[in-house]
């Protein structure tokens, strides 16, 4: 790594490079000293940032739920109208394409792994109904919600979808965005375009 990094650059390097390999080779074929010779550090820089590679796939589940969080206390503080939910579904497609694909990547290659390590996966379908709920306000019939709950989740399923395919990780998002705008609520629909 040519010149000097802020500690969070690093680290992110690191995951990167880690997750990466893990993907690749598998989990238990990767080994500390080949992520440390792949990025140009020692293992002891290596270690400063990570204690092993199990800290190395937890932190990227938490980035991942950190990120979700966000998303939720973001919907938190929107006002109803009628651009919420096409500006969910694009924060949606954010957030699963950046920190979500290379988790999702790495749970395919190794789902043991994945499943053991996980942080948060029990409180996953709490934080996402909450969102869910935010999103859809007290007055969405059964319809609105479910298209709504289907559009944000239809992310997932493209990426899922579009594993082994020869496509760009930015076409692919476009293609999930695309997709999510369609399954939502029809504009003008009671319930979807609520003023503040």
């Amino acid at each position: 790594m040519a010149g000097q990094r802020r500690g969070s650059d690093t680290k992110a390097e690191i995951r990167r490079v880690a997750i990466e390999l893990f993907t690749v080779q598998g989990y238990e074929a990767t080994s500390l000293r080949e992520i440390s010779e792949r990025l140009g550090i020692t293992k002891a820089a290596l270690y400063y940032h990570f204690s092993g590679k199990e800290d190395i796939v937890r932190s990227l589940f938490t980035e991942y739920w950190d990120a979700l969080d966000s998303m939720v206390a973001w919907a938190r503080e929107q006002p109803p109208g009628p651009d919420l939910h096409n500006r969910a579904v694009d924060r949606m497609v954010d957030l699963v394409t950046g920190d979500g694909l290379p988790a999702m990547r790495f749970a395919l290659a190794n789902p043991r792994i994945a499943r053991d390590l996980h942080p948060g996966r029990e409180s996953a379908f709490e934080r996402l109904t909450e969102l869910f709920e935010i999103l859809s306000g007290p007055d969405a019939s059964v319809e609105q919600s479910l298209r709504l709950r289907s559009a944000l989740l239809s992310v997932n399923i493209v990426l899922l979808a579009a594993q082994g395919l020869k496509a760009s990780d930015e076409k692919i998002a476009e293609i999930a965005r695309d997709i999510a705008h369609l399954l939502l609520p029809p504009a003008g629909a009671p319930g979807t375009d609520v003023g503040p």
